[in-house]
């Protein structure tokens, strides 16, 4: 928001014309004046979680912007009852500057708590990915257990039929075909 000069414009006429007691009455017009302009300004743009929490006054002249900082406690309070900061032409750059970077930082923040929950699901998955292969290796010890067992009555088989003479091929062709199941 920018804030309108006519109240500095007064303080700064009183102050040319020496006049004491029309400089004090500007000077707290114009803090009345501030005071006003940050409480609208805090009830039309402060409205979170759909703003950012605070809004800036914008004071256009360097003079506008010391006059407001003088005066005691006034910066301080606007921040605490509207969460309104004051800025002027010399000190803007630096509070965009502060805001792109407190903006980076919540950005960077949110993705680490993201990449922080997939790494928690991962780790889920792997936990699950582990019961699996034991799984697995249990069933291919079973089936190296089967073929080791199928392997000793092989042997077993061929000791007893080492002693029977074999048939030639054409033979034995014949004898599997006769020996075929039989079909439903």
């Amino acid at each position: 928001a920018k804030f309108p000069v006519e109240d500095y414009q007064r303080l700064q006429e009183a102050a040319e014309q020496a006049d004491a007691a029309a400089v004090e009455a500007a000077r707290m017009q114009l803090i009345n004046r501030i005071k006003g302009c940050a409480k609208d300004v805090a009830a039309k743009y402060v409205c979170p979680p759909h703003t950012t929490p605070f809004a800036i006054i914008f004071l256009p002249t360097e003079g506008l912007y010391a006059e407001v900082a003088r005066a005691p406690g006034l910066i301080e309070t606007l921040q605490r009852d509207h969460r309104i900061t004051i800025t002027g032409p010399s000190t803007l750059l630096a509070h965009l500057n502060a805001l792109q970077m407190g903006f980076r930082t919540m950005a960077i923040q949110q993705r680490s708590v993201e990449v922080w929950h997939t790494l928690g699901a991962v780790k889920t998955e792997f936990g699950k990915f582990g019961v699996a292969l034991q799984a697995v290796k249990k069933k291919l010890e079973e089936a190296h257990s089967k073929i080791e067992q199928t392997e000793t009555r092989h042997r077993v088989m061929d000791r007893k039929l080492r002693n029977v003479e074999g048939l030639p091929e054409a033979e034995a062709a014949k004898l599997a075909k006769l020996i075929e199941p039989i079909k439903a």
